[in-house]
């Protein structure tokens, strides 16, 4: 008699929790209806459920997250670029102590050669029945990231050839959890036949009914969650797929519990007091507006060029959300301005390279630009702010020439230039899109930084 499996399946919630707990009441009233019927469930995040915007993790530092994922009786995860490169060493290595799930990533490694203790390869599920899953979770090859903190990445697609030789010979199915991105999961399909399923993630994208290429049905559930995925599969008797179906939940769509809201304040009031340690007493408010010159985005570009020890910086003021009052000033006051998980970064520019980057800083459309991504968790970018950087300009706001720290800008010059790492991701800047000499200041967020500089100002 043919088996029915069903694999339930989150990714990229970024710690938006509005819908969490309509997705674990939804998800465990379907595990044990299809238990009643004989059927096996398995509940899988496929990476970037934490995100540390919101206050619960960071006032928790991801753990938070691991006891959510507890609570709602997952089997089986991998990490995501949050999990994986915006956590200290330490607090990543410590980060899944007390998980009740089993964490797969191949393609992670300590400095030795060793995968942390708590990261698997691969695992092999045997349902009920005696069907044999093979899991394989990869995650993205950030490695110029994952170096700063003291971690190995190798490549995902050599790490999964060398897994799948091991476990294709011990496995009836094998369902890759895959925080690479659409378009790699396409590749993955592609080259490797043996693989009946990639769970998806990282790029957000929503596939309804899955996406069948070659053997491999991708899936995704896009972001947020939005969406709850769901994968059946049904298994002959002689324990080979016999037909495959994808589809998604529309999270809006499930009831919500009268509890929800309280639910929601609640863990929002855990983080905050967990960010509750004081940082500075200020003798004197400290503003900021995106749209003109305000101080809070000159301290911040200011601390940022000195942290980085550069020669000069530029940054754009809508990463801070908001001004600072007069008085005692918390951890959770300098997250709740800076909440981005972005860090510094400096690059090394000619002068002929710098003036045309600082001249594309000035396009006028820029700051109203509604922006997505990169780690940034505003609204819009607002104007740039500069540090060492002065634009000589005629009556018609016409720049003339460019000083830096009062000298006029030489072509054949190298220049540190210190920034936000999201302009080295995006293509704002050619120039710096296309650099290989970028450093990433690394554990530290921008709001570790500021933190830094207002104590320095005020103590």
């Amino acid at each position: 008699m043919p088996e029915t499996i069903h694999f339930y399946h989150t990714n990229d919630v970024h710690s938006h929790f509005d819908k969490w707990p309509r997705i674990v009441d939804f998800v465990n009233e379907r595990k044990n209806l299809h238990s009643e019927t004989g059927e096996e469930t398995l509940i899988l995040d496929i990476g970037d459920h934490m995100d540390r915007w919101h206050p619960f993790t960071e006032g928790t530092h991801g753990k938070g997250n691991v006891m959510l994922l507890n609570d709602a009786g997952y089997d089986y995860v991998t990490i995501g670029n949050n999990e994986g490169i915006t956590l200290p060493h330490e607090s990543l290595d410590e980060l899944y102590e007390g998980a009740q799930f089993k964490v797969l990533v191949a393609n992670l490694f300590n400095l030795d050669g060793k995968r942390p203790g708590w990261a698997l390869p691969y695992a092999i599920h045997t349902t009920r029945k005696g069907t044999r899953i093979g899991m394989v979770g990869v995650t993205a090859f950030f490695e110029a990231f994952y170096s700063k903190l003291d971690w190995q990445i190798s490549d995902p697609f050599q790490e999964l050839a060398i897994q799948l030789e091991k476990i294709k010979s011990q496995t009836d199915v094998i369902v890759i959890l895959s925080h690479l991105g659409i378009h790699d999961d396409e590749r993955m399909a592609k080259d490797f036949p043996e693989i009946d399923v990639i769970l998806g993630s990282h790029t957000h994208h929503i596939l309804h009914h899955g996406k069948l290429v070659n053997n491999g049905l991708l899936c995704c559930a896009g972001k947020f969650g939005m969406f709850l995925g769901h994968v059946e599969l049904t298994i002959d008797d002689n324990r080979s797929v016999i037909a495959k179906t994808a589809s998604l939940y529309d999270t809006n769509e499930i009831d919500e519990n009268a509890s929800d809201p309280e639910w929601l304040e609640k863990i929002i009031q855990n983080g905050k007091e967990a960010l509750n340690e004081i940082c500075v007493d200020l003798p004197r408010p400290i503003s900021s507006d995106w749209f003109e010159r305000s101080e809070l985005p000159e301290i911040m570009c200011k601390a940022v060029r000195e942290w980085c020890d550069a020669d000069c910086a530029l940054l754009n003021a809508g990463l801070a959300l908001d001004s600072l009052p007069k008085g005692l000033v918390t951890k959770g006051d300098i997250h709740r301005i800076l909440p981005h998980p972005i860090n510094p970064c400096t690059v090394l520019l000619s002068g002929s390279e710098l003036k045309e980057t600082l001249l594309e800083s000035r396009n006028p459309e820029w700051p109203h630009l509604q922006l997505n991504g990169f780690g940034f968790r505003g609204k819009v970018l607002g104007t740039m702010v500069y540090d060492g950087i002065e634009f000589v300009c005629n009556e018609n706001d016409q720049v003339i020439s460019i000083l830096i720290n009062g000298l006029p800008l030489q072509r054949e010059q190298i220049y540190k230039l210190a920034l936000p790492d999201m302009f080295t991701f995006g293509h704002f800047f050619p120039n710096i899109h296309r650099s290989k000499t970028k450093e990433y200041h690394m554990p530290e967020f921008l709001r570790d930084v500021m933190a830094w500089k207002l104590k320095n100002m005020f103590q």
